[in-house]
């Protein structure tokens, strides 16, 4: 059945337009009135909902009934990610997004080589909220992971507050970190901080140890910036 994502809040059952993304989505599939669809609008729930009538630029469609969906992680995961180059960023979204990420801060460090300011950054940062709703919809969740305005490493560390002790562990990606991640102890909430090509410098992995993180090994095999932290999601989606 299509499935599609509504920035619209769905309350009650009853009839309503579609806002004018899924209503797009819906011409294109070339819909029918009476042909049934799924509509979720991030709230954790979604709805049984059937076409009633589509035109050039307006569908509207009726909510029959709300469906509790329980897709989520059992603890909430953030990847803190130093922006790899070209397009991989797009890839870490959409596949942290189908393993259950809550949320992604992109991130620029002293070797990055993806640099982002200003309105170039925003409309980044809209793309990438763009295909964390696209993966929501094909996967199933029922709540998009946000997608944090880019930042500098330094700036968002400082920014951070005390960790909770014993709900929010923090976990900075190391190859030459000796604890494996399997020692760990379970959390009610896990901040993965994974750094770029050529990984971070040692000041900047101090920075992030004097922020609680704990350096942690994902193995004998060097990641690519763009595969450690989706290891690291799915060894957490699998044991939680």
């Amino acid at each position: 059945m299509p499935r599609f994502h509504v920035d619209i809040p769905l309350t009650q059952v009853g009839e309503l337009s579609l806002p004018p993304a899924a209503a797009r989505h819906v011409q294109v599939l070339r819909l029918q009135p009476g042909g049934a669809i799924t509509l979720f609008d991030g709230s954790g729930d979604e709805w049984l909902a059937e076409v009633l009538a589509m035109g050039r630029s307006e569908v509207k469609v009726r909510l029959l009934t709300r469906q509790s969906a329980r897709r989520e992680l059992a603890q909430d995961v953030t990847l803190a990610v130093v922006m790899p180059a070209n397009d991989r960023m797009d890839g870490i979204v959409e596949k942290a997004t189908e393993l259950g990420a809550a949320a992604i801060q992109p991130l620029m460090s002293e070797r990055s080589v993806l640099r982002l300011q200003a309105e170039r950054a925003e409309k980044k940062v809209a793309h990438w909220q763009g295909v964390a709703v696209a993966a929501c919809e094909q996967s199933g969740r029922c709540v998009v992971p946000r997608i944090a305005p880019v930042m500098s490493l330094n700036a968002w560390l400082q920014g951070l507050g005390p960790a909770s002790t014993g709900q929010q562990r923090r976990w900075l990606l190391s190859p030459t970190a000796a604890q494996p991640l399997s020692a760990q102890a379970a959390a009610a909430q896990t901040l993965v901080l994974s750094g770029p090509e050529g990984g971070l410098s040692q000041a900047e992995e101090d920075a992030a140890r004097a922020q609680g993180f704990l350096a942690m090994n994902l193995g004998p095999r060097i990641l690519r910036a763009d595969t450690a932290p989706l290891a690291v999601l799915g060894w957490l989606a699998l044991s939680s």
